[in-house]
């Protein structure tokens, strides 16, 4: 996935933090080549695509799920997080085994 940076504000930021999840976290886990990116077909909008982050937060390799959409500003690709938090321990054996 192509983008050139984050779009946070707080519209978004409360929302993600409220969860204990850093924005260094969730900036991270898209620099992570073992993230798995996917649709969100549930959430999405018919003004714009959801999709879901699924990998490893860099804070004790617990697993993280953000859910995300993006946004042009200026000409740039932005993520804009919507939601973030660390997964229970099924999801993240769940995870593991993809």
């Amino acid at each position: 996935m192509e983008f050139e940076g984050f779009d946070w504000d707080d519209g978004n930021w409360p929302k993600c933090g409220k969860h204990g999840v850093s924005k260094r976290t969730i900036e991270a886990l898209f620099d992570d080549e073992r993230t798995k990116v996917m649709l969100d077909p549930k959430h999405g909008l018919e003004t714009e695509d959801r999709y879901l982050a699924v990998g490893l937060a860099i804070e004790g390799h617990a697993g993280l799920f953000v859910g995300f959409t993006l946004r042009q500003r200026d000409g740039l690709t932005l993520v804009r997080p919507l939601t973030a938090r660390f997964m229970h321990a099924r999801e993240a054996a769940r995870y593991a085994r993809f």
